[in-house]
């Protein structure tokens, strides 16, 4: 017995580190403190709203085409548009267009970029799709110039587009023999079910899904006239015959049979003229009855859904841990966490060099919905904050956040991760310097 305790030591101080560091945290827990409390209750709130508003909406669709890119993509495919020896023209402009169609959150779009990522897209490309996917949104640019006006919105538009490809551009060159390292070390699976699929069909299949990723969640503009809210009047209308779609497409291109759809079409179609003013509800009963079908099924199907579940598995779990950090930190709108917002708004009050620097800083790990960060970034307009570093909030926050960058480490690693999050900074940082003076002369 003498001998254990010094011969184990070494292995043992760690744990044991852990355990007084818990043991502290929790002794000396602030527990009454009106911040604390609010802060707790913050961060509850936050993951509720997100588990409600995002999960099954936006995150589900997700899993599914992530799945998909990985189970009934062509891999060569993938290299040829997307991959290291893709011609840079071609790569980066598929790249930021792909993500510019999709108008998701910072979280959304973690699903997507895992897909194509392990499936053999270069990390350059790969990573002009990780920003311009929340970056690029339209109809955020467009909400953008409207409220905040037509300068910062049109620098915000031709900034994240600039920025998707230049840091796409600089993580490929300084992450070159590591990509070929891994590119070399990848299989290029081809298989019949590939093969028999057109291109064309695989395109219409990809768009359909999609499609529901993006109508189900299109967001409510202001005003209650006009293109964008005539879409969001009809999006559910849309949803409805894009699933429908996708369903029959399912029947005819992939197997599945009519019996099957017919388990998941009913039970959603009842709930519809059941309850047509809660349309969440049947795109719950579809996406569950959906999930039976794929994952009792044999071949591709199965295989589709065992994939859409293994990044399910990776990713939701850290997005929900970042989510509640987040929350706890820094509340929701209009609400605060642990940091006083007035601290925020006080260090973002000029256009100097630290105060760009906090904004890009504090953007790319805040937290910000799809179209959220306009009315967050207009009440801090109001207390006094300085338009070059609205503008670097602009290009760091809705690409980058706290729950997101705990993924995309789970993805790429620590160190491509940290290089992705300094690029995005330090580019944020400079053009709202840039953009300051110019709007200040």
């Amino acid at each position: 017995m003498n001998g254990v305790l010094p011969n184990s030591w070494r292995a043992e101080w760690k744990p044991l580190a852990w355990v007084m560091a818990v043991f502290a945290g929790i002794y000396w827990l602030p527990v009454g403190d009106p911040r604390f409390d609010g802060a707790v209750v913050e961060a509850l709130a936050l993951t509720k709203w997100y588990a409600q508003e995002h999960v099954l909406l936006c995150l589900v669709p997700a899993f599914y085409i992530a799945g998909a890119i990985s189970v009934f993509l062509n891999q060569q495919a993938v290299l040829r548009y997307l991959g290291p020896g893709a011609p840079k023209v071609l790569a980066y402009g598929v790249a930021s267009v792909a993500g510019s169609v999709l108008a998701v959150c910072s979280c959304t779009v973690l699903p997507l970029f895992a897909g194509i990522y392990v499936t053999g897209a270069g990390l350059g490309p790969a990573s002009a799709f990780l920003y311009s996917g929340p970056a690029v949104n339209v109809l955020a640019i467009v909400l953008t110039a409207s409220v905040l006006g037509l300068g910062l919105g049109a620098a915000r538009a031709v900034g994240a587009v600039l920025f998707a490809i230049v840091i796409g551009l600089l993580m490929h060159m300084l992450f070159r023999k590591d990509e070929e390292a891994r590119i070399a070390g990848q299989e290029v699976p081809t298989s019949q079910e590939e093969v028999d699929r057109s291109l064309t069909q695989n395109i219409v299949y990809f768009a359909l899904m999609v499609g529901i990723l993006v109508f189900a969640n299109w967001g409510r503009p202001e005003g209650g006239t006009g293109l964008w809210y005539g879409i969001y009047h009809v999006r559910w209308i849309v949803t409805a015959v894009l699933a429908a779609g996708l369903g029959l497409v399912l029947v005819a291109w992939f197997g599945l049979s009519w019996s099957r759809l017919a388990l998941v079409a009913l039970p959603t179609i009842v709930l519809a003229l059941l309850f047509p003013e809660t349309p969440a509800l049947p795109f719950v009963s579809a996406t569950v009855a959906f999930s039976l079908v794929t994952s009792t099924s044999q071949g591709e199907l199965g295989e589709w859904f065992a994939a859409s579940w293994g990044f399910a598995k990776q990713i939701l779990p850290l997005l929900l841990v970042g989510i509640l950090i987040a929350g706890l930190l820094l509340g929701r709108p209009d609400r605060e966490g642990l940091i006083p917002s007035e601290w925020i708004a006080g260090a973002v009050g000029s256009n100097s060099l630290g105060a760009n620097l906090f904004a890009s800083v504090a953007g790319a790990f805040m937290y910000f919905a799809t179209l959220t960060e306009v009315p967050i970034l207009q009440g801090l307009m109001g207390n006094g904050m300085g338009s070059g570093p609205a503008l670097a909030l602009l290009l760091a926050g809705p690409a980058l956040s706290l729950p997101s960058i705990l993924v995309i480490r789970s993805v790429i690693g620590t160190r491509k991760t940290a290089t992705f999050i300094i690029l995005v900074a330090l580019m944020a940082t400079v053009t709202g310097l840039a953009y300051g003076a110019i709007t200040a002369s």
